[in-house]
């Protein structure tokens, strides 16, 4: 059996016990929790550097827009709609970055120009879409991925700098990007935005008070849009990721971060991109101003997962105030 990834599963048998621990061998991981372990293959021909292309009715021929495409999940999300013969436009503020994912997806047979910009500078946004339009007259797809998550600062630890930095990636990013986007979409006769929250939008992470804010607002702005421009045709969802590794985290925090995920593990970039092509194809036609969940599970259950990095020893004291 295959997880939404693409990735084989299978129940190896019953353990005993309660405690959890993952083996990897030959490409594939069996993760153990209580009585039952789980395996799944971490070979997938898109998780890094694509070796497979197909094509997808839909969404071949588009241009789509990645914001903060160099890396992690924007990388991964660019690298599968190349995938499917879309015509991806990879944003970043580092254009080393962006150019090494252009790389990749030139490397599997895909389409793809790097595109360098500050999508909290109104100027910077305008000379992006400038250069998309360009090279391809058109944009079909949009996915406001770009966002800021640190510093993370205790709320007596922050300043209006900090603040007034992440909600002018994070919240004015998907603005100013989405408001020309959507004049151009609008009169070439459709088209589709993905925002990107987090389920720090509903619930919360210590220290993260800017960043749990921001995640708020995209998705009020994710529906507030979806009303505005439905008329237009031009469809507005937003993701909300669970606990995803962009950064290669050690097994042993994988493991303590999994541990409380029903599917008994955190995410990777590569989970995100199956909803992403989703919303962006005609089989979701009729989906506008939605969010959906990419979680493992993790916001439907009622005890916490573990995802909190500062903890409470770790705040300011009192005589520091």
């Amino acid at each position: 059996m295959r997880d939404g990834s693409g990735a084989r599963l299978g129940v190896v048998g019953g353990l005993g016990g309660g405690g959890h621990r993952e083996i990897a061998a030959d490409g594939l991981s069996i993760i153990q929790s209580g009585s039952v372990s789980v395996m799944y293959s971490h070979q997938s021909t898109l998780r890094e550097g694509m070796d497979l292309m197909t094509t997808h009715p839909s969404l071949a021929g588009n241009v789509v827009l990645v914001t903060g495409a160099g890396n992690g999940i924007g990388r991964a999300i660019a690298q599968r709609f190349a995938s499917v013969g879309a015509i991806v436009a990879v944003n970043d503020v580092d254009r080393s970055n962006a150019d090494s994912t252009v790389a990749a997806i030139a490397e599997a047979g895909g389409t793809a120009m790097a595109v360098t910009a500050d999508v909290s500078n109104a100027a910077s946004v305008a000379s992006m879409i400038e250069s998309v339009l360009a090279a391809h007259d058109r944009i079909d797809v949009l996915v406001n991925n770009a966002g800021l998550v640190e510093p993370m600062l205790h709320f007596f630890e922050a300043d209006e700098a900090w603040w007034r930095r992440i909600v002018d990636v994070n919240l004015t990013g998907h603005f100013l990007v989405s408001h020309p986007t959507a004049r151009i979409m609008a009169r070439q006769g459709g088209g589709c935005i993905i925002n990107m929250s987090s389920g720090g939008a509903t619930r919360a992470h210590r220290a993260f008070t800017a960043y749990d804010a921001t995640k708020g607002g995209i998705e009020a702005l994710t529906r507030a849009m979806a009303l505005d421009l439905g008329p237009y045709n031009i469809r507005v969802n937003a993701l909300m990721p669970g606990s995803i590794d962009t950064s290669g985290l050690a097994v042993e925090q994988r493991e303590l971060r999994g541990e409380n995920v029903p599917l008994g593990r955190i995410g990777e970039p590569f989970d995100m991109t199956g909803a992403a092509l989703f919303l962006a194809s005609d089989d979701a036609s009729y989906i506008t101003g939605d969010v959906i969940k990419v979680d493992g599970g993790m916001l439907a259950q009622q005890r916490s997962a573990t995802v909190d990095i500062k903890p409470p020893s770790d705040f300011p004291a009192i005589a520091d105030l």
